[in-house]
């Protein structure tokens, strides 16, 4: 559950701020939403037959912010429990400074979704990368992870690692290929069954290929 609030907390909070709160206010309701959800234990009855984890997800921060509308704002909110430090995290991280709107809130949240998916499975790889001895290698090639190889780069890569330019696609490929299973292990948490995961994923690139 600590994991699951690490990787949506970005898209409920940039939602709020969307909705017109303040990022300071924007901060501290997050914080109170994932309080409150693991405190009353809320992901316990979750039937995941009936929708999808982010579209629950969504939905319960709606009301939430909707109850919390005809609250006083002066209390003060987190009851001495820290989900995740928003106080620490600086504008890029929050992305509370991105411009612009969409006309979707679902789809402004599944964007945001989207992002915080593909930044926990780009960590978790590196991470693992790092674990193996391979970080040099993941610095190097990771690039190739959202575009393909443009003249010369290839070479370069080479030269950086110090083998022949022929290995590089060799390499790339199975980057690729493991990234693509570290983002399938995150989506997983949320998904329980194999024809739903495949679903999300589907989703989850559309999202991403969005202009």
């Amino acid at each position: 559950m600590e994991t699951l609030c690490q990787e949506y907390w970005q898209p409920i909070f940039l939602f709020a701020c969307r909705k017109g709160y303040p990022e300071a206010d924007a901060k501290d309701l997050t914080q109170q939403f994932f309080h409150n959800l693991l405190k009353r234990n809320d992901f316990a009855g979750l039937d995941p037959r009936k929708g999808k984890f982010r579209t629950f997800l969504l939905t319960a921060f709606t009301h939430f912010l909707a109850n919390e509308h005809d609250r006083s704002t002066a209390a003060k909110r987190g009851g001495g429990m820290t989900v995740v430090s928003l106080d620490e995290l600086t504008h890029e991280e929050t992305g509370a400074s991105e411009p612009g709107a969409e006309p979707s809130v679902s789809t402004f949240f599944d964007r945001h979704w989207a992002q915080s998916v593909v930044r926990q499975g780009l960590e978790d790889l590196h991470q693992e990368m790092t674990k193996t001895g391979k970080r040099q290698q993941f610095e190097a090639l990771k690039f190739f992870l959202a575009a393909e190889a443009g003249p010369g780069q290839y070479a370069t890569a080479a030269g950086q690692l110090g083998i022949s330019e022929s290995s590089v696609p060799v390499l790339v490929h199975r980057l690729r290929q493991r990234f693509r299973q570290a983002l399938r292990a995150r989506v997983a948490q949320t998904i329980t069954n194999g024809a739903e995961l495949e679903e999300e994923m589907k989703y989850l690139f559309e999202v991403v290929n969005r202009e």
